[in-house]
């Protein structure tokens, strides 16, 4: 599994249930290597603009990611999994998407500091 690679994963919900879900791989992270994860979402009326990215049929990177419908990249919904909650390889997003996600982060991380 690499950054920007389209998994699914058992994720825990707000309600505190468990969901097998496809998230993206943001960042590995140092020493154990659990993966910093955002969720996708098929509800597009949970994007948040200037933060979040829709990932649309009509994109280029659409088919490489393995998704089936039009999904928000919710970038409010983090992760951090271990490699035991990994399932399945779905597919990848662009270099040029994911690195747009981790500058929406950063910029949003550091805003007002």
């Amino acid at each position: 599994m690499k950054e920007g690679d389209v998994i699914l994963a058992s994720i825990t919900q707000a309600d505190g249930k468990k969901k097998n879900r496809p998230v993206i791989i943001l960042r590995i992270m140092p020493k154990y290597n659990d993966y910093l994860v955002c969720s996708l979402s098929t509800q597009l009326n949970q994007y948040i603009r200037n933060f979040d990215e829709i990932i649309s049929v009509h994109d280029s990177d659409f088919f490489s990611s393995g998704l089936v419908l039009s999904s928000v990249i919710r970038l409010g919904f983090l992760a951090l999994l271990p490699k035991r909650k990994i399932i399945g390889l779905i597919g990848s997003i662009s270099a040029t998407r994911h690195q747009t996600l981790l500058q929406n982060l950063s910029d949003y991380l550091i805003k007002n500091l």
